[in-house]
């Protein structure tokens, strides 16, 4: 747990000053079959300043969670607290921008014009031209929104998100529609973003945009956090390390029996190696196989910690909805 934690002491719960604060949060909806706990007494503090991601298979909570920091839903209980304000009054005092999964553009304005329009709603705003050269709009801007392409549909609801010059930003599957190249240009944009000292979160099914672009991830599943620190934190929970090497004419079956090793796979020439313990499984394989050459060891990736992390079967029970002993 990193020193940007809640920390508790004694029972006590100490919140950083600043940032974003969900504490003690529960959320259920109505479902055809009884109440669907979305949220499950979660605790989560991010201080001003980082970047943090937000994961999770479908279902697990995250978007509820989202939807409860923008005030766009109320918790069941426990509070959320944003710069020290309710949420409804961060996001009206212009402190928060969002870019939500669903949502259209205004027909027959020309881009110019509407994020002019947002960022009349608000306090403090950035300057529209400001807003369109950060986000690579320039040449955009007297574009109709009904005749832009899709990558340019993203990038004006992420002028729209700024334009209202927040310390949050708040990404929900912000790149879900784009290409590889749209991807990478927009985190390269919310970067210089994120640079300015905003304080950012983003929900995303690409783990490698988490690995590259988080400071901090936070996992759910089944409503609570399984796992929060920074991504090569997370990783390292992974006990298994990957093991590759050329290594032709071998049976796969007796490198799946080398010391430290629990799976083997063979592709062509290349065998792959998952290990429980790759030092012991390394100088096992050099000591009956010296023929084997460019050999690499890997550790666990961010897929394999969410996976083994959030694949765990729903431990429901009476305190479900408590808040989980260690969560942040």
């Amino acid at each position: 747990m990193t020193t940007q934690a809640i920390a508790q002491l004694d029972g006590a719960t100490i919140e950083p000053s600043g940032g974003v604060c969900l504490h003690g949060l529960v959320k259920s909806y109505r479902g055809p079959e009884g109440p669907i706990r979305a949220v499950r007494g979660i605790e989560v503090s991010i201080a001003a300043g980082e970047t943090v991601a937000l994961l999770g298979p479908n279902g697990a909570g995250k978007s509820t969670t989202i939807d409860m920091l923008l005030g766009l839903s109320k918790p069941d209980g426990g509070t959320v607290s944003v710069f020290g304000r309710p949420p409804r009054e961060a996001v009206d005092a212009g402190l928060v921008g969002a870019m939500l999964q669903t949502g259209g553009l205004i027909r027959d304005l020309s881009v110019r014009e509407l994020v002019g329009m947002m960022a009349s709603l608000y306090p403090d705003p950035m300057d529209v031209e400001e807003a369109l050269e950060v986000t690579g709009l320039n040449a955009t801007g007297g574009q109709r929104t009904h005749k832009l392409s899709g990558g340019q549909t993203q990038r004006v609801r992420f002028a729209l998100a700024i334009v209202c010059n927040p310390d949050l930003l708040v990404l929900d599957e912000p790149t879900v529609a784009l290409d590889v190249e749209g991807r990478r240009e927009f985190w390269s944009i919310m970067r210089e973003f994120a640079a300015r000292g905003k304080t950012v979160l983003f929900a995303t099914h690409y783990l490698e945009e988490a690995d590259s672009n988080a400071d901090r991830a936070i996992l759910m599943a089944h409503g609570r956090i399984v796992a929060d620190g920074p991504t090569t934190e997370i990783k390292a929970r992974v006990g298994r390390r990957t093991l590759r090497a050329t290594l032709p004419d071998v049976n796969q079956s007796s490198l799946a029996g080398l010391p430290g090793v629990a799976a083997a796979e063979r592709h062509g020439a290349v065998v792959i190696l998952s290990c429980i313990d790759s030092d012991q499984s390394i100088r096992a394989l050099l000591e009956q196989y010296p023929a084997a050459k460019d050999i690499e060891i890997t550790g666990g990736s961010l897929e394999d910690a969410f996976l083994e992390l959030t694949g765990e079967p729903d431990a429901d029970g009476p305190d479900a909805d408590k808040p989980q002993p260690g969560t942040r």
